[in-house]
């Protein structure tokens, strides 16, 4: 374990400038992800470069210590104070709001509190309502396409982004970890947070939503194999939503009168888990397997979208007579969306139901994403890319 975080912290994460910035422009800053990403890796990497103090809240020691948060948060106002797990102390938010408008009027109004949390992006905005226009929310996802290495590309897809699953020993020892993690999740974290949900039937839901990877979410067939309402199935998948553990990906309308699909796809977020969620040992498992596609798919659009400069919005395009694009990206700044089709494997060829979508939305780009390592035009307006390449390309 301590072998992969020294490993995982010599990786560089897309997100450490980003987060030096708003340090250094806000009083604090959130950040956001599942437990295991990485965060207090990050923080700590951060925490190495200026006066810091770091406390775990999940710690007892640490919690006594804000017993009187004001004063002892008072003695450290020249030093950055990382905040760990503050889901389990909300009533802190309130603390933190006094200690940051004084710290203003002193003349120190930025780069005060670094708030990790692993619980309910929505919880967390809840509870922090009192730092409205001094709090900065980011994301801190599992390690995607860009952050490494390309020889490493097969061992991300089978294992996913968790620093533990990534660089595991083993395959094996790699699939235990998530096993682990999804047991953690939902017999421990989860009952935490206060939702009282039968940690069999979520982990059911979870399965189902592994088997039907990148599928048009269809609730109702949920309700019924988990023998729940409809209603029911849209609350327990808003908490895996919230949770960052699944992702919702929305259709996109424009102003086109032709008949869409109008139900959100809906992706595992990270490909290890699905992988997890499924029993799927190895590679040789993976490729027989019937999600390898879907899979791969999502391993892609996860890593496009967090590649994509904040503030990018992310859709798919279906119509009813089968013109599709499995991901739009509205760039900020751009009035027109890339399009973006993925292909698993070495000889992508575009299909017909990709040229009409494309006609309809009228994309800025168009891309094809495929599995091989080299850049090139596939046909007049249609490049085609390494998954690597274009996460690089649309940081640009």
């Amino acid at each position: 374990m301590e072998c992969c975080a020294i490993i995982a912290s010599m990786i560089p994460r897309r997100l450490l400038p980003i987060l030096t910035t708003a340090l250094n422009e806000v009083p604090a800053v959130a950040l956001l992800g599942p437990r295991q990403v990485g965060k207090t890796t990050l923080a700590l990497e951060v925490a190495a470069t200026r006066p810091s103090v770091y406390l775990d809240l999940e710690s007892e020691a640490d919690r006594a210590k804000l017993t009187d948060p004001e004063l002892y948060l008072a003695q450290h106002a020249d030093k950055l104070v990382i905040l760990d797990e503050i889901q389990r102390v909300p009533q802190l938010f309130q603390s933190l709001r006094g200690l940051i408008d004084s710290g203003r009027r002193r003349g120190q109004g930025v780069g005060r509190f670094l708030i990790l949390g692993s619980a309910s992006m929505e919880l967390i905005r809840q509870s922090s309502e009192s730092l409205a226009g001094r709090i900065r929310y980011l994301e801190l996802a599992p390690f995607d396409a860009e952050e490494v290495e390309p020889e490493r590309l097969n061992a991300l897809w089978l294992r996913g982004g968790f620093p533990e699953s990534l660089l595991a020993q083993s395959d094996a020892a790699s699939l235990r970890w998530r096993l682990d993690f999804i047991r953690t999740y939902l017999e421990r974290d989860i009952p935490q947070l206060g939702p009282r949900i039968p940690s069999e039937t979520l982990r059911r839901l979870w399965t189902m939503l592994a088997h039907s990877q990148g599928g048009i979410l269809n609730a109702a067939a949920l309700a019924r194999s988990l023998a729940v309402d409809g209603k029911t199935v849209v609350r327990y998948l808003d908490l895996l939503v919230d949770l960052l553990l699944v992702r919702r990906l929305a259709p996109w309308h424009g102003s086109v009168r032709k008949r869409l699909v109008k139900s959100p796809k809906v992706y595992v977020r990270d490909s290890g888990l699905v992988h997890a969620l499924l029993n799927i040992l190895d590679n040789e498992a993976l490729l027989a397997h019937p999600v390898v596609g879907a899979s791969w798919e999502g391993m892609a659009i996860e890593s496009l979208i967090v590649a994509a400069p904040q503030g990018t919005q992310a859709y798919f395009f279906r119509t009813a007579a089968g013109a599709e694009i499995d991901l739009l990206l509205e760039r900020p700044g751009e009035r027109r969306p890339w399009a973006i089709e993925i292909k698993r494997g070495l000889a992508p060829r575009i299909e017909r139901g990709f040229h009409a979508a494309c006609e309809t939305v009228e994309p800025i780009r168009r891309c094809i994403v495929y599995s091989g390592r080299e850049r090139y035009p596939l046909a007049e307006g249609i490049e085609a890319f390494p998954l690597t390449e274009l996460c690089q390309e649309l940081t640009k």
